[in-house]
């Protein structure tokens, strides 16, 4: 990897300033004398409802911390993540390049020898935004959910993470667990923390700390709440606040959430960094169907890929760099922060190092106009999609297609696949070209719900009703039959 802008700057002083006999008081200073170097931060929420916030229309959820981060800088009202469920989602962004290269495609990570869920996570040759960071002299931090394998190679202190707060699984509880498993434990570099109180809480703070630490040197952190993932679970004190709330335990659940980005943002005001902190704010996929989160005007859900499942409320700011108080509507992915970041803090590219993601800073300052992508692309195991500028395409295999215009039917509700014939053809062929690219999935999931996600997908590309949306409900509905 080539050095990046500064970190060159930063070496040039701590060279001069070590061949002048300075004291360490004085080299902290000139460590500190290039103010170019943009912190970035990727605040990355689990399960969110794309109409969930204030910023996105939210009239029930309060959110006033998040809401004032999204005037700070600019609201991507057309930005969608890779996957719609959390382990490729991240795989992907963590990646900068769709997952599915490296064979990361299902939910989960992977047992090789049976092709279900088990160990295998990120492929040890793939570069993560981590390695970049800190071999060009940031100071790396991870907290909260991991979600990326749980073999010691894919711990996140083996992908380039000087620091990992957090836990290595997809979900636990928002209390303090006795006896957790492995993957499930509070840790710090590798050693169980035992916590008290509320874990939203605790993440909030522990990401305090880590700023006051390494004020004086750029850093990049990446927190990962598994707020508003279930189980639901939140503080009392919040559940009363909420006690009528048709949506209590999200209600509370977001409260708590906001509360801590508001001390992060509070902290980064405080010392000054506020300015040229780079801050990305989304969710790693659309709202589930089992939290009460509500994606608004789009249809379907976490796990399936009409709109609803990936297309994600999204905000960048960068308020030394970012006009504040807009919205841009060019198509843009969860892809292009990998790009975006190593634009900002001037880092070159290696040549060998394929990200699939854009540079959005042009299109952000307003220098460039239009979509930073023309197409976008989506598989797991079954069912895939493609974006193909305004049109949408759906496949489920050994059913069929479905064909969107998303300029008129947001809701992807009429079917164009037998009116417009070329443009249906066109992207079918897009998505099939796309996919000569990718690796076969290193794993799938469990049969009952692929069973499950292939109904949903079958009754909403018939615009009918679910009937199930987990293997017990389906288990219940196949005895009344």
């Amino acid at each position: 990897m080539k050095i990046g802008f500064c970190f060159k700057i930063l070496l040039f002083f701590v060279a001069v300033s070590c061949g002048t006999g300075k004291t360490k008081d004085e080299l902290v200073i000139t460590k500190n004398a290039n103010k170019n170097c943009p912190n970035i931060i990727i605040i990355l929420i689990d399960d969110a409802g794309y109409a969930d916030f204030g910023f996105m229309g939210c009239k029930d959820l309060e959110t006033p911390n998040i809401d004032r981060l999204a005037k700070s800088g600019v609201v991507l009202t057309d930005a969608h993540v890779t996957a719609t469920v959390c382990a490729p989602s991240r795989a992907g962004l963590i990646t900068g390049k769709y997952q599915q290269r490296f064979g990361f495609e299902a939910n989960g990570t992977g047992n090789e020898n049976t092709g279900l869920a088990g160990d295998i996570g990120l492929s040890d040759e793939v570069v993560t935004m981590a390695d970049v960071f800190k071999k060009n002299g940031y100071k790396t931090i991870a907290l909260g959910k991991w979600h990326l394998g749980n073999n010691k190679s894919d711990h996140p202190n083996q992908r380039g993470f000087d620091e990992f707060y957090g836990f290595q699984v997809g979900s636990r509880s928002y209390f303090p667990i006795k006896n957790p498993r492995s993957g499930q434990m509070l840790q710090h570099n590798g050693e169980r923390v035992v916590f008290d109180g509320y874990l939203t809480d605790v993440l909030g703070d522990q990401s305090v700390k880590y700023i006051e630490e390494n004020k004086d040197t750029p850093f990049f952190m990446y927190l990962s709440f598994n707020a508003v993932h279930t189980p639901m679970e939140a503080k009392k004190e919040h559940l009363d606040k909420y006690k009528n709330h048709p949506r209590q335990e999200l209600a509370a659940m977001t409260w708590s959430l906001d509360e801590n980005i508001g001390k992060l943002q509070a902290k980064l005001k405080a010392l000054k960094l506020e300015e040229n902190t780079l801050i990305y704010f989304l969710s790693d996929n659309g709202g589930a169907a089992n939290n009460s989160s509500s994606g608004g005007l789009l249809k379907g859900w976490k796990g399936n890929k009409f709109e609803g499942g990936h297309r994600v409320p999204f905000v960048v700011s960068w308020p030394s760099a970012i006009k504040s108080g807009q919205t841009f509507a060019g198509l843009s992915s969860s892809l292009d922060i990998f790009t975006t970041s190593i634009a900002a803090a001037q880092i070159e590219k290696e040549d060998d190092l394929i990200l699939d993601g854009v540079n959005l800073l042009p299109y952000l300052k307003g220098e460039e106009t239009g979509n930073p992508h023309d197409k976008l692309f989506w598989r797991k195991l079954e069912e895939s999609g493609a974006r193909i500028g305004p049109y949408k395409l759906i496949r489920l295999e050994n059913y069929g297609y479905t064909f969107y215009n998303l300029e008129n039917d947001l809701g992807e509700t009429m079917d164009l696949s037998k009116k417009e014939n070329a443009s249906f053809s066109s992207a079918i062929n897009e998505l099939e070209v796309w996919e000569t690219q990718l690796m076969k999935p290193l794993w799938v999931e469990e049969r009952d719900w692929m069973d499950v996600t292939y109904h949903i997908h079958q009754r909403l590309m018939e615009n009918k009703e679910v009937l199930y949306s987990n293997p017990q409900m389906m288990k219940k509905l196949s005895i009344k039959e």
